[in-house]
């Protein structure tokens, strides 16, 4: 036994996990902190969290060797169920930038809507946590491991309201169908550990391709396949397992929706790339071949549903339908400049969508019933900057230069033409631009509808104000010199 346990611990290697175990920490530490500070006293909490998140940046960039992108080493830990490789870290920087964001938009909002509660920022760093143990892990106990860390802490914020009744239905819809998806996952899961007689992506890969044909023709093989990407794609929002993400964004706090939209839906697609391109690397035609068709469903029908919508909230949430769409080109293209692409895209997405709801975050009234498009007529007079800066973002998610959301589409559309997939690329450029419609309905209701209201109860805190500047400036820099950003993420692709 004590063999074992010096076996054990000579495979633990905490470097491997240093940004998640910090955010675990200051997660952690603000729920005892929060049981001694006095009700309603929040700021504190929220700053302390940003301070954790910074502290797990500092230790993400200096895994890359002081961004040196020819000196990116790996590190491996817990027995190799996780790797602090340039992929996970490229995704730690896009959870780390969604729950700053986040949190920075959450205080005053948390105040005006009456629930000042610390755990919602422990619920934010737990998540993330969760998110990047996803990302890093080479097992699929991790990923299942994370995944359901991230999914726990999900289901309590996106129904955290308990007065409210959209909340409450949010929280109880996505906990339903949540659980209801990672069953297929872990059945998945339990299929392929069946078939192989391991749960290591590596080794699955390994012995898939050494026995490609027997495997290819074993029942349990393609189920569990199926079933593991049905899972994933739940998560993710692809159709036909966009059911939840509608009435879940909707009803959910405005700062969740914004988070779930950006670092859990790219926690998602990271497990998935890593277990396509590891273990299923032998069927890539055939995975291609059903994620082509679900690229042009997620895509048409997300920007579609989202024309007739007048709730900004709702209709956002279609349009993340349709942007893990065009993330779905990038897989299909299963080439550098796709993985690659897909890597840009995510983080431009952060910065653009969660711009794009810190805005409105400052706009709704408490209820937040004011969040249609007549509620935002002569907006964009009333409040200049906030104006702009809205403007701004919904370019970016339009793909107009020259703007991050540009920028990432062409590099996924790039990565489809470099594999020949001509039509799935012309395909999403038709599908950009029927976005265009419902995206200039809400530059038409603020700059040439009269305002129906003076919004004069839209305040500037600093926390908001300060996630719309760092947002701004993520969106125009990607899109202005995505040259060293990019360089980053194909020297992250495995």
């Amino acid at each position: 036994m004590v063999d074992l346990v010096q076996a054990a611990l000579k495979t633990v290697n905490i470097y491997a996990i240093m940004p998640s175990l910090i955010v675990v920490c200051f997660g952690m530490a603000l729920l005892l902190i929060g049981v001694f500070s006095k009700p309603g006293r929040t700021t504190h909490i929220a700053w302390m969290a940003i301070i954790g998140l910074i502290c797990a940046a500092a230790a993400t960039v200096s895994a890359w060797s002081g961004l040196s992108v020819e000196t990116i080493g790996v590190q491996f830990g817990f027995a190799d169920q996780v790797a602090q490789d340039g992929f996970a870290l490229f995704f730690n920087i896009i959870f780390i930038f969604s729950a700053a964001l986040t949190i920075l938009m959450s205080d005053d909002y948390l105040k005006r809507e009456g629930y000042p509660i610390n755990e919602f920022y422990a619920l934010i760093l737990f998540a993330t946590a969760g998110s990047m143990w996803m990302a890093s892990a080479t097992d699929m106990m991790t990923i299942f491991l994370g995944l359901e860390v991230l999914s726990i802490s999900l289901y309590v914020l996106a129904g955290f309201f308990k007065d409210d009744t959209r909340s409450n239905e949010a929280g109880l819809k996505y906990f339903l169908l949540g659980a209801f998806s990672t069953g297929f996952l872990l059945y998945g899961m339990a299929l392929l550990y069946g078939v192989t007689g391991t749960t290591n992506i590596s080794e699955i890969g390994l012995i898939l391709s050494s026995q490609h044909q027997a495997m290819l023709g074993n029942p349990m093989t393609i189920a569990g396949m199926l079933l593991l990407s049905t899972g994933f794609l739940f998560k993710i929002g692809v159709v036909p397992f966009h059911m939840w993400a509608p009435d879940v964004y909707q009803g959910a706090p405005t700062p969740i929706t914004a988070f779930m939209s950006a670092g859990p839906k790219a926690a998602a697609l990271a497990a998935f790339m890593r277990i396509l391109l590891f273990s299923f690397a032998e069927m890539q035609m055939e995975w291609s071949a059903l994620l082509w068709i679900l690229a042009v469903l997620t895509m048409t029908v997300g920007n579609l549903l989202a024309i007739s919508q007048t709730n900004v909230k709702r209709m956002l949430a279609y349009s993340s339908i349709a942007h893990a769409g065009y993330a779905l080109v990038g897989l299909v293209a299963a080439n550098y400049i796709g993985f690659s692409g897909i890597l840009f895209y995510m983080l431009a997405y952060t910065f653009m969508n969660l711009g794009a709801f810190a805005v409105l975050a400052l706009i709704g009234k408490k209820g937040e019933t004011n969040l249609t498009l007549e509620g935002l007529s002569g907006f964009g007079f009333k409040r200049p900057f906030l104006g702009i800066a809205l403007s701004i973002f919904i370019f970016s998610l339009m793909g107009l230069p020259p703007t991050a959301g540009f920028t990432g589409k062409f590099y996924i559309f790039a990565g489809a033409i470099k594999a020949e997939y001509i039509w799935l690329a012309v395909i999403g450029v038709l599908n950009s631009a029927v976005s265009l419609y419902y995206y200039l309905r809400v530059l038409v209701a603020m700059y040439f509808r009269d305002p129906q209201e003076d919004f004069a109860w839209v305040s500037m805190p600093l926390g908001t104000m300060v996630s719309i500047i760092i947002a701004l400036v993520g969106v125009l820099y990607l899109g202005l010199l995505p040259e060293k950003v990019m360089e980053l993420a194909q020297v992250a692709i495995f």
